[in-house]
């Protein structure tokens, strides 16, 4: 059954609308991956000699026991926003005489597969290696990675867990911060008891077995929630919810884009994921403080111009980089209408050039650090509004993932491809480079100059650039509407 399974899942990938893409994907993350193993198998096979050089006459085991820690709940917060679940189309098979139990075995055990397990072993298993090069007890290094290999499934199992509760999620990172917070005002030393809890999966080879039964433990519990819940009427019920009217008539003065900004701002004010976007990006309105206020950053540094760009964009990436895939539930219908597509991008990126204005006039206060902060800001707002924008909105007519409105956004990969990682390259390293160009080679005031001429004559032609982007638009239309319709896309 598994193997029928794995046929089924190798053809939807193959039969998928977006399948050159995707295939693409697969290989560029590939590389990523290659790259990524080999750099935590180089940290596992080194760890262990610079624990040693950086602090004498102490166990290298000991000392990194003590950050397993750390790691346990890092990977919880890390695996909760990138691993994705394996997902199976599973209406259809319901029908058919297959047993639930099957299903539920074959989506826990393509998890147990996940690169996301391998990778923490490409670490461990090196540092495993070289414990026994040094001397160390061949039995007991050997149970202590056993050991190390159940915590990881048990992060992998509780992963599905916490990825159905964002209460879970907000508990974790609460416990993270604290452990912190406890060791680093040294009022209780949490990361020696810890320490000495896994160090003992060394010392006691019998330890070794508890995280194995604590894995074995949140495999049975999450194949109860899943056998329990293979039923076809429990897709069937709706949630409703009351929609709230709003007084949207004040769009009325943007003329004809006025019924798509009024449809575009109820879509974010009644869907989760959107509202939610919108408060994140208020939220990064401070993220400059974690830059500005550094002493050792002076305002010549590069790296401001990044913060810029992101706190007076961050709408644009958080909402632009996932046009038109918000309206994916009825894209098709718009397409079938007479409405002008050129309008229903113009009314998008009004929309998102309220927001930049908006967030520049939040940044003002930065002002506080110097008239070159507030310089910062606005010369990456002005690269914003006639730069940024139609790179945003090109990049959308490559999206073809369907995006769940009433799914929260914490958790949430839908619509997530490739292209949200690409876009990142023009987003921020061209502004970047350039800036860093003329601020070596000139001044730190012609570099600021040259982001703002550009977004200027950006946005003096950009009726010219969105008439362009709307010709790629209707090329892809019905691409893009194919892969919208596909459920699990």
């Amino acid at each position: 059954m598994f193997k029928s399974f794995l046929k089924l899942q190798w053809k939807s990938f193959f039969r998928s609308s977006s399948m050159g893409k995707s295939l693409g994907i697969k290989i560029v993350m590939g590389f990523f991956a290659l790259y990524f193993i080999g750099m935590m198998a180089f940290m596992g096979s080194t760890v262990f000699f610079l624990l040693e050089r950086a602090i004498p006459n102490s166990d290298p085991l000991v000392i990194l026991s003590q950050y397993l820690m750390y790691w346990v709940l890092g990977e919880l917060l890390f695996r909760y926003f990138l691993q994705k679940l394996p997902v199976m189309d599973i209406k259809p098979f319901l029908l058919l005489p297959i047993k639930k139990s099957s299903i539920a075995h074959y989506i826990l055990g393509r998890s147990s597969v996940s690169f996301y397990n391998f990778s923490s072993l490409f670490f461990f298993l090196p540092f495993g290696i070289v414990l026994l090069i040094e001397g160390y007890a061949a039995m007991h290094v050997v149970f202590w990675l056993m050991a190390i290999i159940g915590i990881v499934l048990t992060i992998n199992y509780i992963n599905f867990i916490i990825n159905k509760s964002e209460r879970t999620l907000v508990g974790i990172g609460f416990l993270l911060l604290a452990v912190y917070g406890l060791e680093y005002f040294k009022i209780l030393p949490v990361k020696e008891y810890a320490g000495k809890l896994f160090y003992a999966f060394y010392d006691n080879p019998l330890f070794a077995i508890i995280p194995l039964v604590t894995a074995g433990l949140f495999y049975y519990l999450n194949y109860s929630f899943i056998r329990n819940r293979l039923f076809l009427d429990a897709s069937l019920q709706k949630k409703t919810a009351q929609a709230n009217a709003s007084d949207l008539s004040w769009t009325k003065r943007f003329g004809a884009i006025a019924p798509f900004l009024q449809l575009d701002l109820k879509l974010i004010w009644r869907n989760k994921r959107t509202k939610t976007q919108v408060f994140m990006s208020l939220a990064f309105v401070f993220y400059g403080l974690l830059f500005y206020g550094m002493e050792d950053m002076g305002m010549g540094s590069g790296m401001l111009v990044f913060v810029g760009i992101f706190m007076t964009g961050v709408f644009l990436m958080n909402f632009g980089q996932f046009i038109p895939a918000w309206d994916s539930s009825y894209y098709s219908m718009m397409m079938s209408q007479n409405i002008p597509l050129r309008k229903y991008l113009e009314s998008k990126a009004m929309l998102i050039y309220v927001s930049i204005v908006f967030m520049f006039l939040l940044s003002i206060p930065y002002v506080y650090f110097g008239w070159d902060a507030l310089a910062i800001n606005f010369s990456c707002a002005l690269y914003n509004l006639g730069v940024n924008v139609p790179v945003i909105l090109f990049f959308g007519s490559k999206n073809k993932k369907r995006i769940d409105l009433n799914k929260s956004a914490m958790g949430n990969m839908q619509g997530i491809s490739a292209t949200q990682f690409v876009v990142g390259i023009p987003l921020f390293g061209l502004p970047m480079i350039i800036y860093g160009l003329f601020a070596f080679f000139v001044s730190f005031e012609a570099a600021l100059i040259v982001l703002s001429v550009l977004g200027v004559v950006g946005f003096v032609f950009r009726n010219k650039i969105l008439d362009s982007i709307t010709r790629i638009y209707r090329k892809k239309k019905y691409g893009m509407i194919a892969g919208f319709k596909e459920q699990n896309s």
